[in-house]
């Protein structure tokens, strides 16, 4: 089977050039002109001949028309005006044929809660500045995305990945557990890219947890979370001090959960952390309220 045309360096500029743009560092746009390295990322993302794949900024199309290649059909997000115009113009030339496979929505990932069809897998080339936060909304919004495979800076793609006690472990690491198995994929150059950045890119593969790890709802559990690590250095006891409202509740709450008080957030999986949340949910919530109360209010102190 011949293989299909992908975009390269003079495709990506004369589509570029036709539509005046100029990459910009607000939107984060750095353009895959590596025809060999889109192969890579759809090839590492395991993608069902079967699915619907979600495409987060699809650009100027080069990694667009590859997951075209692999998926029954696609639906991307675009939040720039020109670049979502000219997306279905670009897979009709290079793709004829394929121009009914695909919705382009015209939107800021952040803000998208629904879809014209329903994603089973995510592939994306994420902006470095809004990477952690777009996938952590996607997850949420979208329980029908069962793997995701996509690329970031390196760093990033470290922090996502990073097991427990490691010191780039923290609250991406855990937020991106409560919904995946995670784990990185490999790692891109960076003349691959128009324009270069600065820094090398990484491949982080998701694959969502079959069933929720609580019933606890997952606000409860990110609060705590994000309490864990404002401070790093600080003990659990402390560092949940502020948010249960004393160094002395917080380490009720963690001996409840069967947590050491002691012990850093760095040192704990997604799965400590629930323990927290539902020992702090068992402990200050009324019966069958489903509502967290004030610790005085419920224990009378």
């Amino acid at each position: 089977m011949t293989e299909q045309q992908l975009l390269g360096p003079q495709e990506i500029r004369e589509l570029a050039a036709t539509l005046g743009i100029r990459p910009t560092k607000t939107l984060g746009q750095n353009f895959v002109i590596d025809p060999n390295t889109i192969r890579r990322i759809v090839a590492a993302a395991n993608i069902d001949p079967n699915e619907t794949v979600l495409e987060v900024g699809p650009g100027l199309g080069s990694l667009t028309l590859g997951i075209l290649d692999a998926a029954a059909r696609m639906v991307a997000v675009e939040i720039d005006p020109p670049l979502a115009e000219q997306l279905p113009h670009t897979v009709a030339k290079f793709r004829p044929g394929s121009e009914d496979r695909i919705d382009v929505v015209l939107n800021d990932a952040m803000q998208v809660t629904e879809l014209p069809v329903t994603p089973t897998a995510l592939v994306a080339n994420l902006p470095y500045n809004v990477a952690v936060p777009v996938l952590i909304h996607l997850f949420s919004q979208f329980d029908s995305i069962a793997h995701a495979l996509v690329m970031v800076q390196d760093e990033v793609a470290d922090r996502l990945a990073a097991k427990p006690g490691s010191k780039i472990y923290g609250v991406p690491s855990v937020k991106a557990n409560w919904f995946c198995e995670v784990s990185k994929a490999g790692v891109i150059g960076t003349n691959v890219f128009w324009p270069a950045p600065k820094i090398k890119s990484g491949l982080v593969a998701f694959t969502r947890r079959p069933d929720p790890l609580s019933d606890v709802p997952r606000q409860l559990v990110f609060e705590i979370v994000d309490a864990a690590f404002a401070q790093r250095r600080k003990t659990l006891r402390a560092a949940l001090g502020p948010w249960t409202g004393s160094t002395a509740r917080a380490g009720k709450i963690l001996e409840a959960a069967g947590i050491d008080p002691s012990l850093r957030g760095e040192k704990l999986d997604i799965h400590d952390f629930v323990k927290i949340a539902e020992a702090y949910r068992d402990h200050f919530a009324e019966p069958d309220s489903g509502e967290v109360q004030p610790f005085d209010a419920v224990r009378g102190e």
